[in-house]
């Protein structure tokens, strides 16, 4: 397995950017011309995983000094089940060793949520992987987001505030 940060030749690769935009619903994803102005304005680490020329992964990665947000992480429906979500998590947890990762997911609590077994697999998986709820989470329209947490550190609401307005300072979403 390759990784590649971003370049302009991913960017206009139509399978990452359709990748990107069949895991994320429409309230949790940044419309994709929005996405590539704040990996150039931020330090996020936007990277693309192959084999050969075959797209496995992307993920997003917003490193901070005490710890990093994994904010976008997508494996293709067809690729799923085969364990390159498990690889590309260990590959990411391997390179910000020494801190902490958070990262937030739908929350597989959320009564009425449209995907509940989908959320519940999810959950499942990462914690499989080190992580653990961390009693954080956040409401962004109808979608209700919890905060799982990598590492020794800890992780409150005003961590989760903070991490929202460095984004908001570079990207205001639509209201």
């Amino acid at each position: 397995m390759t990784e590649q940060l971003l370049t302009q030749e991913s960017a206009a690769d139509p399978a990452v950017r359709a990748l990107y935009e069949e895991s994320f619903p429409d309230e949790e994803r940044i419309p994709w011309d929005d996405l590539l102005r704040l990996v150039k304005a931020m330090p996020l680490e936007f990277t693309v995983y192959r084999e050969g020329e075959d797209l496995l992964g992307l993920t997003i990665v917003y490193p901070r000094p005490r710890l990093s947000w994994f904010w976008y992480f997508a494996v293709p429906p067809e690729k799923r089940g085969r364990g390159i979500g498990q690889r590309i998590l260990s590959a990411l947890l391997a390179r910000y060793a020494g801190r902490s990762a958070v990262l937030d997911m739908e929350d597989p609590g959320q009564p009425g949520a449209p995907n509940p077994e989908q959320r519940r697999r999810r959950a499942a998986f990462y914690r499989r992987n080190g992580f653990r709820e961390t009693g954080v989470g956040k409401t962004f329209g109808t979608v209700a987001m919890t905060i799982l947490l990598a590492g020794d550190d800890t992780f409150t609401t005003a961590d989760y505030d903070a991490l929202l307005a460095e984004i908001f300072r570079f990207w205001k979403p639509k209201t």
